[in-house]
């Protein structure tokens, strides 16, 4: 069985065996050199990941700052560089790892055929005779820019370059700037001497004039940078109520600090198992040793809340494999004259969906 999972996890995710009908299915609880006739699998154990974005925002102030609401009416523009981070976003997704106590073999009959068998690489079990998923490619997105891709100082005249103060500069380059807003305006109304010979000319037009007039605003209102990191965090779910527990520590100067650095504020998260289901008993499944059928997860469920003060960043309910009860799909929907399609969650091992031809 070893070098059967070995050699087909070679060339993907996937295990499969000849056929896609499965006249009997007889599990048994994996034991590490006993199985030799089947295609063992393991149920996930359920971790927590919390994905956090955060941002650094980095203020230049403007050469003409101390004229912004002389001439633009630019009221509150600081002449002081300011650096500062800001949490964007907290999501928490559940994700399945192979939980080493909860292993099994369907066991393969002779005079049988053998059911078609998708696992993950780790060996979680994500399908019963579903055919192989094509791979689906994933789209890349690339970091934008979001400061001003001209210089403003490539846009400034010989007047205003050859001015003797930086009063007179600022005066100059607020006139260029009503200047280019008065071209802007009139092209719209259609009034402009020299109007575009199209739409797309038009559009080409405008985006110009919109680049000059922020690209020289800047140098008076300042320039903000924005850039993002992100972070996973991971924890456990377990069957007990956690409240103010330190996730991280965040500051506002320096970002995402280390959880025993007191220079950053402590975000919380509480968890609370919101489990209805009776406790699982995987002992008295080892005593029945062959289950007929396929050993899956009907998950439990944890609350979690990611919090710092009266600011929530994340709050939800989330299935839980641990936390629930194993069950067995019965052996009676596998028979000869149809074939049972099954797909498992590989985060908690429950059902998906169940389909039969």
């Amino acid at each position: 069985m070893n070098k059967i999972v070995r050699n087909c996890i070679s060339v993907g995710t996937l295990l499969f065996c000849s056929a896609c009908c499965l006249a009997q299915t007889e599990a048994s609880v994996y034991t590490p050199g006993v199985h030799a006739d089947g295609v063992t699998y393991f149920l996930p154990k359920t971790l927590l990941e919390v994905k956090l974005e955060v941002e650094k925002v980095s203020y230049t102030p403007g050469e003409f700052c101390h004229y912004a609401n002389k001439y633009l009416r630019l009221q509150g523009i600081s002449d002081k560089p300011d650096t500062y981070w800001s949490i964007k976003s907290v999501e928490v997704v559940p994700v399945g790892v192979p939980d080493a106590g909860k292993g099994f073999t369907v066991k393969l009959k002779d005079k049988t055929v053998a059911p078609l068998v998708e696992l993950t690489r780790d060996g979680l079990l994500k399908s019963v005779n579903y055919p192989p998923a094509e791979p689906v490619a994933k789209a890349v997105s690339l970091p934008v820019d979001a400061t001003n891709s001209i210089d403003p100082k490539g846009l400034l005249g010989e007047e205003i370059l050859s001015a003797t103060s930086t009063a007179k500069m600022a005066e100059l380059v607020a006139k260029e700037i009503y200047s280019i807003r008065e071209s802007r305006n009139s092209i719209i109304r259609g009034q402009a001497d020299n109007m575009p010979k199209d739409g797309e000319a038009l559009k080409i037009v405008l985006k110009n004039l919109e680049e000059q007039d922020r690209a020289l605003t800047s140098m008076f209102e300042g320039v903000i940078r924005r850039e993002s990191k992100q972070y996973l965090l991971k924890l456990t779910p377990a069957d007990t109520v956690l409240v103010k527990q330190v996730l991280f520590r965040f500051s506002k100067k320096r970002g995402v600090v280390a959880a025993d650095d007191l220079g950053g504020a402590p975000i919380y998260y509480d968890m609370q198992n919101l489990t209805s289901l009776p406790t699982p008993d995987v002992k008295a499944l080892k005593k029945a040793k062959r289950p007929d059928g396929i050993v899956y997860h009907l998950p439990g469920k944890v609350g979690v809340k990611v919090y710092r003060g009266t600011e929530v960043y994340s709050e939800g309910e989330y299935p839980v494999a641990q936390l629930g009860n194993l069950e067995v799909l019965a052996d009676d929907l596998f028979d000869k004259n149809a074939t049972t399609k099954v797909s498992f969650d590989v985060a908690t091992g429950a059902i998906l969906r169940i389909d039969r031809e």
